[in-house]
């Protein structure tokens, strides 16, 4: 008589091929026999009781953005040379006043744009 067959969703059929170092390797055979169950048992177990943490990147290769980008880094330049001025000694003047608060109008203005995109790209009003 003849062993009956596994339920097919029970069955094993992918193979899962690992390289990891000599010391790795140690560590999972120790917490495997600890464990009293094989190398495979004992990473199956851990997959079903881990936490996996995904993460998405999303890039965007819109010209806006990269327009926007631009911008801030001119504002960022003017912004390092009026500091530069002030950390040198330099005496506010009303041009200055002028250009401190221009730069800080772009940025504002910039911010809503980006919200703005950010609303858009992700289907938001």
């Amino acid at each position: 008589m003849t062993r009956p067959k596994k339920d097919e969703s029970l069955t094993k059929n992918k193979d899962v091929h690992l390289r990891m170092s000599e010391t790795e390797y140690e560590i999972l055979l120790e917490r495997s026999t600890a464990s009293n169950m094989t190398v495979s048992n004992f990473i199956r177990n851990a997959l079903d009781r881990q936490n996996v943490i995904i993460k998405y990147e999303i890039t965007a290769d819109v010209p806006d953005i990269k327009k926007l980008i631009g911008e801030l880094g001119k504002i960022g330049s003017n912004l390092n040379q009026i500091a530069r001025y002030f950390n040198q000694g330099g005496i506010i003047s009303s041009e200055m006043r002028t250009e401190i608060k221009k730069s800080l109008r772009d940025i504002y203005e910039m911010k809503y744009e980006v919200m703005r995109m950010a609303g858009d790209f992700r289907g938001s009003d």
